[in-house]
């Protein structure tokens, strides 16, 4: 993965991490896990799927605005 952190195919409940996670603070590697987990309930980023990330891991929005601020991966990706 060269653009997102995590991916989700909710039809064979199947979730991808970008390896650069391992990298990262463990807290965002956490915000990504759920995240992801909650497209499997919820397909988009409405309402309900932020109350997800609100009921199971509170303070998501701190965790992913610090991984908002990280860069993505190698700093030599060709384009």
């Amino acid at each position: 993965m060269k653009r997102k952190w995590g991916s989700c195919n909710a039809g064979p409940r199947r979730v991808w991490l970008n390896v650069e996670l391992i990298k990262k603070p463990v807290r965002c590697l956490e915000y990504i896990v759920v995240h992801e987990l909650a497209h499997l309930v919820d397909g988009r980023h409405d309402r309900h799927f932020r109350s997800l990330l609100d009921d199971h891991l509170p303070g998501w929005q701190s965790r992913r605005a610090e991984l908002g601020a990280l860069p993505l991966g190698h700093d030599t990706w060709a384009a």
